[in-house]
């Protein structure tokens, strides 16, 4: 559910329908899902997964699952609250760390700008680099 929760979110900022858009995840049950399936067809979107054991084709999942697990489930949070009580605390404690993930959190690979600002001045640059047509 929390996968499609995500979707639900990038969908919502983004538009209706994403082309182009792959969801990267492990191999878990949610690939087996009908329900998972059909929601990312539903807005343009495939899933990626790669054989058993080897995540090459999926590192960027990889590295962002890693980052989740280091910084947030077993980082200084779980040091400071002691261990997780509930599904729920995950959950609201995951949604907090996704919107600082991709709002706050500087990346080296994005010179050093956080995701969402990174985006911002992308299509920015795509809207000005084409020239104006005049209406006459």
């Amino acid at each position: 559910q929390m996968v499609l929760d995500a979707i639900e979110m990038a969908r919502a900022s983004r538009g209706t329908h994403l082309d182009g858009l792959r969801c990267h995840s492990d191999a878990g049950s949610q690939f087996t899902s009908l329900r998972y399936g059909e929601r990312l067809a539903e807005i343009g979107a495939t899933p990626s997964i790669g054989t058993v054991g080897d995540s090459y084709d999926n590192a960027l999942a990889e590295t962002t699952n890693g980052y989740y697990k280091a910084e947030l489930i077993r980082g200084p949070i779980r040091d400071q609250l002691g261990p997780w009580k509930s599904v729920e605390d995950v959950e609201l404690a995951t949604l907090s760390w996704v919107h600082w993930h991709n709002t706050e959190r500087l990346h080296g690979y994005l010179g050093d700008l956080p995701p969402a600002e990174y985006e911002q001045a992308h299509y920015a640059a795509q809207r000005t680099d084409q020239p104006l047509v005049g209406i006459q």
